[in-house]
């Protein structure tokens, strides 16, 4: 394996790792986004993931039950894309995180 494929390698494993919040909402929400649009986002909405994630679960959990919507235009869009994502998909399958 090339340099670049494992460092991607890494990177994807620390992201599904930061998306496991231990909160069973937030789990359902961010782990199947991150797996199965992440890798369409462009690099903008991927950076925005990835700084979304840094935040503190509570804050996650009122944006994404939409109490709430990030006042910072681009973790708005990254948030709206993720609740879209999640009302749009069966996610059954993660159900068991």
């Amino acid at each position: 394996m090339n340099d670049d494929a494992s460092a991607a390698s890494a990177q994807r494993k620390r992201l599904y790792w930061h998306s496991r919040r231990g909160m069973w909402e937030l789990d359902l929400l961010l782990v199947p986004f991150l797996e199965q649009r992440y890798d369409e986002l462009d690099e903008r909405d991927q950076a925005a993931y990835r700084a979304l994630i840094g935040e503190e679960d509570q804050d996650l959990f009122f944006w994404l039950m939409r109490r709430d919507w990030p006042e910072e235009p681009e973790r708005r869009r990254i948030v709206k894309m993720i609740v879209e994502h999640a009302e749009s998909t069966d996610n059954s399958a993660y159900h068991g995180l």
